[in-house]
């Protein structure tokens, strides 16, 4: 039996595709990469619902992780980008790679994807469609079934391990061609065709740039893009706000060893992190007894006598019946303190109202700052985003 491998992404192409050659009675295995520059978080992107159609069908899927590798294609993109920060060629060709090592372990006869000349303008004209084959090493062994019959005929058409007759001939970007064959197949769950990849996105795409401006990303960095309003600080240091209770959750799963968590205490409002190269290594803690507990006899949490906007040259961490202790850097007590200012900006705090703030380095128990919420003025000036330049 003639064997396949099928690089599926989940879109309507893909799984097309896939029924084209079953109906053919080809063997397939589907390989399916998970992006770092998918909307979803990495540990949320297990199975798209497209994927898991092509499964529903009785194929089997390998996940294929490529988040370094996808920061290492930003870097130095071998072929240049898109319109703004997607290098569409390189990432093609790294699938296409994989799809290759695949069938060289398997044995199979060819790769096949949902690829149609002309839809995308940077990586399916002819010449790129082309250029991809040729450097992935499948030149003559990768069938596109859908725009088979505008294309040159491929060893295993040739061979007659597949029907060229029984594939199509699509070409262009309209979508009408295939909703009637999907139509024709039974397919009525599909996803739009836009919106897969945040490197095409304006907003992700300045943020990703004016992070790399400031050094080399990691995966947990760019994680971090997905969710919230980012805000840089004086000293390179970073603030996310969650702008609705679906980020304020995402977030909660991105906090690192060294980050620092804010919520307005006593009142509905986001979710912050702060993080940064120059934060306390062991931020807003106690000596003596309190440390561990993290709260007074009551169980509260410790207060800080610091006020965002109006910061004393030494804002002190106070702690009831015991002597102040002076916190180790100013750098740091004006990032905190900036940082529970946002989260007062986008909750419910009224304009100059001083509210406490919840403040909980990782991996400690909370304390509580005593902070007013930034002015608009302060707030647009560190935002990061397409409308404010730096």
């Amino acid at each position: 039996m003639t064997k396949a491998i099928g690089c599926i992404s989940g879109g309507l192409d893909s799984q097309l595709a896939v029924c084209l050659l079953q109906r053919q009675g080809i063997a397939i295995l589907a390989l399916h990469v998970q992006h770092l520059w998918h909307p979803k978080l990495l540990a949320e992107d297990e199975r798209n619902a497209g994927v898991r159609a092509v499964e529903a069908r009785g194929v089997p899927v390998r996940l294929v992780n490529a988040a370094q590798a996808d920061l290492e294609m930003i870097q130095h993109p071998q072929h240049g980008f898109g319109k703004r920060m997607n290098p569409c060629i390189d990432c093609r060709i790294w699938t296409l790679r994989q799809a290759k090592r695949l069938l060289e372990e398997e044995g199979a006869d060819f790769v096949f994807t949902g690829e149609v000349v002309g839809q995308r303008p940077m990586s399916q004209h002819r010449g790129a469609l082309a250029l991809v084959a040729r450097e992935a090493g499948l030149e003559d062994f990768l069938v596109r079934p859908l725009s088979a019959k505008c294309l040159p005929p491929t060893r295993p058409e040739r061979e007659g391990k597949v029907n060229r007759d029984a594939l199509m001939d699509f070409a262009g970007r309209s979508r009408k061609p295939q909703m009637a064959l999907a139509a024709e197949f039974g397919l009525t769950d599909y996803p739009t065709p836009a919106g897969g990849c945040l490197l095409t996105d304006p907003g992700f795409a300045w943020r990703l740039r004016e992070l790399m401006d400031h050094g080399t990303p990691t995966i947990a960095d760019v994680e971090l893009l997905k969710v919230g309003r980012h805000f840089r600080l004086a000293d390179g240091s970073r603030v996310v706000v969650g702008r609705r209770h679906e980020d304020n959750l995402r977030l909660e799963k991105l906090f690192l060893p060294g980050d620092v968590r804010f919520e307005a205490d006593r009142m509905t409002g986001p979710l912050a992190l702060l993080r940064g190269k120059n934060l306390f290594h062991d931020p807003l803690s106690l000596d003596g007894p309190s440390r561990a507990s993290g709260s007074n006899e009551r169980g509260e949490g410790v207060r800080v006598n610091a006020v965002h906007q109006q910061i004393p040259p030494h804002p002190t961490l106070s702690h009831e019946g015991e002597r102040d202790y002076e916190t180790t850097s100013k750098a740091s007590e004006e990032n905190v303190a900036l940082a529970a200012g946002l989260t007062l900006r986008y909750g419910k705090a009224k304009p100059g109202e001083v509210h406490p703030v919840r403040v909980a380095p990782v991996g400690q128990a909370p304390r509580i700052l005593d902070a007013r919420p930034a002015d608009d003025e302060l707030a647009r000036r560190l935002i990061i985003s397409p409308e404010n330049p730096r």
